[in-house]
């Protein structure tokens, strides 16, 4: 569509009230559009992309753009990140800025900058991975993400589903991991699809989708999702238990809970129950040592996400690391006391710090005697996937194409 001087402004002052970093982008930007009924679909889709570009790569669209003016990264983006043409913008955009951005050359860059990220973060990463795997890293979570689709297997093969999305002119290929995974490129509209509306098919990112193999629910076991938020991999474990045993979905968040009984419903899955996490966990001590497996996917900062959350390295600082990690290890102790002997426990975030992977799952095996670790690389074996990232899962954007994802599975030893 043809840019004009009002929707460089739209995009500007969105982006303005996005850069405080106090929501959510998305929220934030929904909000926006509320308030701008009179945009259309394109132009919507006009300013989320550029406003999610910027975010993308703030830092070094303000080296380039030699301003932090939302309306100059808007530019930059535009003309560094989205391909626009620099005659697209003329008389739209500052003649100097345009030189400026035409001439910026990234390799002059320091490291941090071109990552485009936090320096503590960048800092943190070289720190833990070394230069030059953490730039790879990093520039694997600067590329949007893909829609990754969830095939409810219980009801659909997943062959049957991919031929059902291409003859809608939907073109999704299979994953190399999860066997339920469809892969779309270019992140068509799939909420109003009957695949979608009949429960057949969820979004859901690849990693995300392969914690419920790694859980191996079997069927008519007692299973505990112990932050369950909306119940995306609830669901994905019901999927593979076909409706028999119970699901505990667990969360502190009764909206976040609400939200589950009509997606459960929509995929046709009977056996989840309810539980919210509060003062009062007497329910919950009801299950302690009953449950057969517990999956414990934590709060976290979220930085294996910024492919789709890109806001999340800029409102995240290292007070906030510090503080997830006090709550990630307080959360897998209450939820290791669900667990019967013999069964399973996994610990899981969408982090790539060690501060909130190994660092927690260490300090709980050196504290809880009576568990023992099992190999996920074993696990997924068991089920046929062909992944091996060793003992613990570590999925990474630049490696496997699906966002960062950490796991360390344990298993409860029975008593003598």
């Amino acid at each position: 569509m043809r840019v004009t001087r009002a929707l460089l402004a739209h995009a500007a002052s969105a982006l303005s009230r996005i850069l405080r970093f106090d929501a959510p982008a998305d929220q934030l930007l929904s909000g926006y559009f509320r308030q701008q009924r009179s945009l259309g679909p394109s132009e919507r889709a006009f300013v989320a992309e550029a406003v999610f570009a910027v975010l993308r790569r703030k830092r070094s669209l303000e080296a380039a753009a030699g301003s932090a003016a939302p309306s100059a990264l808007v530019a930059a983006a535009l003309l560094r990140v989205l391909g626009l043409s620099a005659r697209a913008l003329e008389g739209l955009v500052d003649e100097d800025l345009l030189r400026k951005l035409r001439e910026a050359r990234n390799a002059e860059l320091p490291a941090a900058v071109r990552a485009d990220l936090p320096d503590w973060l960048w800092q943190r990463l070289v720190d833990q991975r070394g230069e030059e795997e953490a730039l790879r890293l990093a520039q694997g979570l600067l590329n949007p993400a893909p829609l990754d689709l969830r095939v409810n297997l219980a009801r659909i093969e997943r062959d049957a589903a991919q031929a059902r999305l291409a003859g809608d002119g939907i073109e999704a290929a299979s994953t190399p991991y999860s066997p339920a995974c469809l892969r779309a490129p270019g992140r068509p509209s799939i909420n109003r699809h009957p695949l979608f509306a009949d429960g057949l098919i969820e979004v859901q990112d690849e990693g995300s989708q392969l914690l419920a193999w790694l859980v191996a629910p079997r069927r008519g076991e007692m299973i505990g999702d112990y932050c369950a938020g909306a119940g995306g991999k609830t669901l994905a474990m019901g999927m593979l238990m076909r409706g028999t045993g119970r699901i505990y979905a667990m969360d502190i968040s009764a909206k976040r809970l609400a939200a589950l009984a009509p997606r459960a419903a929509r995929a046709g899955i009977t056996n989840v129950h309810t539980l919210l996490l509060g003062e009062d966990d007497a329910r919950a001590r009801r299950l302690a040592g009953k449950l057969d497996r517990v999956l414990v996917d934590a709060p976290c900062s979220g930085f294996g996400t910024l492919r789709r959350n890109p806001d999340l390295k800029w409102r995240h600082g290292p007070e906030a690391i510090a503080e997830l990690e006090a709550k990630q290890r307080a959360i897998l102790k209450a939820a290791a006391r669900l667990v019967k002997p013999g069964g399973r426990l996994v610990y899981a975030t969408c982090s790539i710090l060690q501060e909130e992977n190994d660092s927690v799952a260490d300090e709980f095996l050196r504290e809880h005697a009576e568990f023992t670790p099992f190999s996920c690389a074993e696990a997924f074996a068991a089920s046929r996937i062909a992944l091996d990232t060793g003992e613990r899962l570590r999925l990474l954007p630049h490696l496997h194409g699906a966002d960062g994802f950490y796991a360390a599975g344990f298993v409860k030893v029975p008593s003598a």
